[in-house]
């Protein structure tokens, strides 16, 4: 009987906790909603970071860089869990890098690495790291290759990685369009 009540405990707190939310007011400016429903405000001015919005309805399903100065230099598509939820929303950072890494969890048959670029940023083994934006995932964030090792070289530990389902293309969108924009003025012609 007690081994029953904590396992409905369990599952009734799993049930009917809050989701953390995260919401974008400014490329900088954020209000965190933890799983209690508390509030907080964070302003990431004057630090790097990265933003996740997930690839759901009212997201973009972009990852985002931002420099301390508040630019965005760099954004992808992503593709994150195949469920709500799968892909948690908050406020993380990098706990560690693994340039090669196969997933214990999920691993391919052909024993190949399935999570290179790998940026861990929760407890619970969830990933920034190299796959196909085309098809969801078990909860990681896959970015393409050439964006996530840009973003591989740019970020290390303790980074913060701010996962949310909102929209936040409307404050990157002017630094989006001088950036790519201007970025092919600046490459060198190939010598033939």
């Amino acid at each position: 009987m007690k081994q029953f009540v904590s396992i409905f405990t369990f599952f009734s707190l799993f049930l009917f906790a809050q989701e953390r939310e995260l919401i974008p007011f400014s490329k900088t400016e954020f209000t965190y909603i933890d799983k209690s429903g508390n509030e907080r405000d964070i302003d990431m001015m004057g630090k790097d970071f990265i933003f996740v919005s997930v690839r759901e309805e009212e997201s973009d399903g972009r990852f985002y860089a931002v420099d301390r100065d508040g630019t965005v230099w760099l954004s992808g598509g992503i593709s994150s869990g195949e469920e709500i939820g799968f892909t948690p929303s908050g406020v993380w950072s990098v706990k560690y890098k693994k340039r090669f890494y196969t997933s214990k969890k999920y691993p391919e048959p052909d024993g190949s690495n399935n999570m290179d670029y790998s940026l861990f940023f929760t407890p619970w083994g969830h990933a920034l790291h190299k796959g196909s934006i085309n098809n969801t995932s078990h909860g990681c964030i896959h970015v393409q290759e050439n964006d996530i090792r840009r973003l591989f070289a740019w970020a290390g530990k303790g980074v913060p990685v701010l996962v949310s389902r909102h929209r936040y293309i409307h404050f990157a969108r002017p630094d989006l369009k001088r950036i790519y924009l201007t970025e092919k003025q600046y490459r060198r012609a190939r010598h033939k």
